[in-house]
């Protein structure tokens, strides 16, 4: 029987390429989205798979929502957590309400994506959860005090959550992208980008289909032993 794949975040960039591996993985699977409905439209309309809207940050939006998922699709299986935003501005700058949109985005967003399916992952002895991290939740990074607090804390989650859901077959694991040629990336001035890739030793941005197969490995039945890792996919840019 299939498995049954939720994808937050899941019709553009990293997400989208996340939700067609998984897919072609052999997944039944829903992809989330918070408020571009064209593009979810487009997404479903190339993938034939199912988009839900709500706001993550939101965690009766998000519970009634995965209620909803399982009630067309089956009892979630592989939650992969990956809706994320950005409000970048240096600390001195930083105004209480960046720092709030991104805590309850990114951080809380991933309790509230999670906590719903936890206790059928329990009941039914088998789970996957993958949350996306960042570089940048690993390193730090200027102008991103909140985006950095958050994609550290995920890591706590993760780690945290591998030791309470291992005797019941559940894992939990981190994926840290590097610098990943997504339209946020690739809408950079040109100059700013060669100074990012100038960094990387690998030469180049890598691709989101490179974070996909990450994804693809941990939500494997065959993964049941890695639980709490972080895999970094940087280009060598940093090491843990």
């Amino acid at each position: 029987m299939a498995r049954i794949a939720l994808v937050t975040g899941g019709t553009r960039g990293i997400g989208a390429a996340i939700a067609k591996q998984l897919k072609a993985d052999g997944c039944n699977v829903a992809a989330t989205y918070a408020g571009n409905d064209e593009a979810a439209k487009a997404f479903t309309d190339e993938t034939g798979i199912q988009t839900y809207k709500w706001n993550v940050a939101d965690y009766e939006e998000s519970a009634a929502g995965i209620a909803q998922v399982e009630k067309d699709l089956g009892p979630i299986d592989i939650v992969v957590a990956n809706a994320g935003i950005t409000r970048d501005a240096p600390f001195h700058k930083m105004t209480p309400e960046q720092w709030h949109q991104v805590i309850d985005t990114n951080l809380t967003g991933v309790f509230n994506t999670v906590h719903p399916v936890w206790p059928g992952m329990r009941e039914r002895k088998f789970g996957r959860v993958i949350v996306i991290s960042s570089i940048n939740g690993q390193k730090g990074q200027f102008a991103q005090v909140n985006y950095a607090a958050t994609k550290a804390g995920d890591l706590g989650i993760v780690k945290s959550l591998a030791q309470e859901g291992a005797r019941a077959g559940i894992t939990a694991n981190a994926v840290c992208p590097g610098y990943i040629a997504t339209e946020m990336v690739m809408a950079v001035p040109e100059k700013v980008r060669e100074s990012i890739i100038g960094q990387i030793p690998a030469g180049r941005l890598g691709e989101p289909e490179e974070i996909a197969r990450c994804v693809s490995f941990l939500a494997a039945d065959g993964s049941g032993f890695i639980n709490g890792s972080t895999i970094s996919a940087n280009g060598a840019q940093f090491f843990v």
